[in-house]
């Protein structure tokens, strides 16, 4: 194997704020570690990605990232330095002939960044991608007053992925255990490899701040947005519950249908293939065929959810309104938005959901059945696929 892309994604990000690691945080909606480990799965020159995460990250991992062709993730160490070394020693099995170490929080990094230092490791050990320093650096007192002036012409900013022979960069890291480096291009100058400046990307953002986030996204352009209508019917018939939105409602009836009759989660599908163009709930799971009878129609509203994920969008919005003179939906509301969040994998303050009657007139009004009307707005920030 030649390159093997060491992505470290084991820290809190506490200062960019929240309660989810920024390697996890939405970033034109995508979680941050996937857009980064995206870049190098699709990179011609690299032949395999490996992720080192928190020892409480795993179900944020799989979340993000647990579909892509990956090598399993290790659980690193309390500081970056210790999960670089973790990392390596991981592959030795692996053994490859270079590696590249990249911060998750750069999701930003150009393919040609990753090029040039892959060149540079062609006649050298090491590489790092680097910006010169284009302000004015000064020198304070501790107290808030200038000193003096610092020479920048030998001054770089460094960024991420760096990359070294492997075996030379994991003694590096193995022989650095006694002191704490701020970098992989650090701990290898401790050990007296060299390390080969090549041109960064000023695109190539750490993520630190709400501010680089909100950058970060730009890069990804603007949003295309999408919106679609569903609507569905089911007469009552004998029974002594209906289900909506997955949610057992006592009634003195039940619905009539093929599958559970779920009428406001079928209404919901039907939105969200239509704002997919992508046809409707009966094209997908026809009525006549027999596999789909007695189906909980979760099956139908996680189906359009992996849908709108395989065109590169999210869910950004569901609205729907029940329509019946009976039951009450009030007391189960609340229920009926937390199962369709869960079940499309998106916040529940995501999630509307309406009840209304319509004042005793036409089928609803007769007490004859229950129809679902639903709006979904999906968002695509490169472009329906």
């Amino acid at each position: 194997m030649d390159t093997v892309a060491l992505i470290l994604a084991a820290g809190s990000g506490s200062r960019l704020g929240g309660e989810t690691p920024k390697q996890f945080r939405l970033l034109a909606g995508q979680p941050v570690l996937r857009r980064t480990v995206s870049t190098f799965i699709r990179h011609p020159r690299v032949d395999a990605v490996r992720v080192v995460i928190g020892s409480n990250d795993d179900a944020d991992y799989q979340r993000a990232v647990g579909d892509l062709s990956l090598l399993p993730p290790v659980v690193g160490g309390a500081s970056r330095q210790q999960s670089g070394r973790i990392g390596l020693e991981s592959l030795m099995e692996q053994e490859p002939r270079h590696v590249l170490i990249h911060d998750a929080a750069r999701p930003c990094v150009p393919s040609e960044v990753i090029d040039r230092v892959l060149d540079a490791l062609q006649d050298t050990p090491g590489a790092a991608p680097v910006l010169p320093m284009t302000d004015t650096i000064k020198r304070g007192d501790g107290r808030g007053f200038a000193t003096d002036t610092v020479d920048r012409g030998d001054l770089w900013r460094a960024q991420t992925p760096q990359g070294f022979e492997y075996r030379q960069i994991l003694a590096a890291h193995q022989a650095a255990t006694d002191r704490e480096l701020t970098d992989d291009a650090a701990v290898a100058s401790a050990a007296g490899m060299p390390v080969r400046l090549v041109q960064g990307d000023v695109v190539n953002i750490k993520l630190t701040t709400m501010d680089d986030l909100r950058r970060a996204e730009q890069s990804f352009g603007y949003p295309e947005m999408r919106i679609g209508n569903g609507f569905d019917v089911h007469r009552f018939c004998a029974g002594d519950q209906v289900t909506l939105c997955g949610v057992a409602i006592p009634h003195t009836h039940g619905l009539s249908g093929h599958s559970d009759a779920d009428a406001g989660w079928h209404a919901l599908t039907d939105a969200i293939l239509g704002a997919l163009c992508d046809g409707d709930i009966g094209e997908h799971f026809p009525p006549g065929d027999g596999r789909w009878r007695n189906t909980d129609s979760a099956v139908f509203l996680a189906d359009a959810a992996k849908r709108v994920a395989a065109a590169g969008g999210e869910v950004a919005h569901l609205d729907l309104t029940v329509i019946c003179q009976a039951p009450k939906l009030a007391p189960h509301r609340q229920a009926m938005r937390e199962r369709t969040a869960a079940t499309l994998g998106v916040p529940v303050g995501r999630i509307s959901v309406k009840a209304t009657t319509t004042e005793g007139l036409g089928f609803t009004g007769r007490g004859e059945g229950i129809a679902a009307q639903a709006t979904a707005t999906l968002r695509f920030y490169q472009g329906l696929k």
